[in-house]
């Protein structure tokens, strides 16, 4: 079975996503999970040098519409904000679980 999907990169198109979160569970349902995938965007975006023309956030999913970005392509942009989001996140859990003596 081929793949028919083509992805064009470098022509400066814009490009609409949605990603979905791991098992699209709500885990952006808390304002605070929120403000983190905003500012985990914002690096990503300085680190790879794209515009944000517009974002839905939803509790369970997001939407983006994003530039070309100057540095790498919109897979390596989204990988980024995945693994940035997914490491902060972690970080505050095992921060809420630790126990108080350490």
């Amino acid at each position: 079975m081929t793949n028919k999907l083509r992805r064009y990169y470098g022509a400066g198109y814009l490009h609409f996503i949605t990603t979905s979160c791991y098992r699209r569970l709500p885990l952006l349902e808390q304002p605070q999970h929120r403000d983190l995938l905003l500012e985990v965007l914002e690096r990503v975006r300085l680190r790879y040098q794209f515009v944000v023309v517009g974002y839905v956030i939803m509790p369970e999913h997001m939407h983006l519409l994003l530039s070309e970005p100057e540095r790498g392509n919109p897979s390596k942009v989204m990988q980024a904000i995945k693994q940035g989001l997914a490491r902060c996140l972690l970080r505050q859990r095992a921060r809420r679980h630790r126990p108080a003596d350490q």
